[in-house]
């Protein structure tokens, strides 16, 4: 079973950036996808952006694609998500998930 922590969310102003770190410890991760889905108030849950353990390659959501950057640490079990250019609109909680789902983390984008 994989655990996941979350961190690195808060608030911050339009235009500002902010990176998300999932600390995943449990299993090994060498076979495995690693994701970032998002909640806002009122709404269903959805993709963000995905990264393969293996080989690194990334798929994003539309409505972050040249602004937020997932990355890995393999040496450290983690996955980031840069996020640049912030909307009011990408506020929400930000869920790490891989086979199981993190606590959630929240990000809110004053305008």
């Amino acid at each position: 079973q994989v655990q996941l922590v979350e961190s690195g969310g808060g608030l911050v102003q339009a235009g500002g950036s902010l990176r998300l770190s999932c600390a995943a410890s449990g299993r090994a991760l060498s076979r495995y996808i690693m994701a970032w889905f998002r909640q806002a108030p009122g709404k269903e849950r959805e993709f963000v952006a995905r990264i393969h353990w293996i080989g690194g390659r990334t798929n994003y959501a539309d409505s972050v694609k040249g602004r937020f950057t997932i990355s890995r640490d393999n040496a450290e079990n983690t996955v980031y998500l840069q996020m640049n250019s912030l909307k009011p609109e990408d506020t929400a909680v930000y869920y790490c998930a891989s086979g199981a789902w993190g606590q959630g983390t929240q990000v809110t984008v004053a305008s």
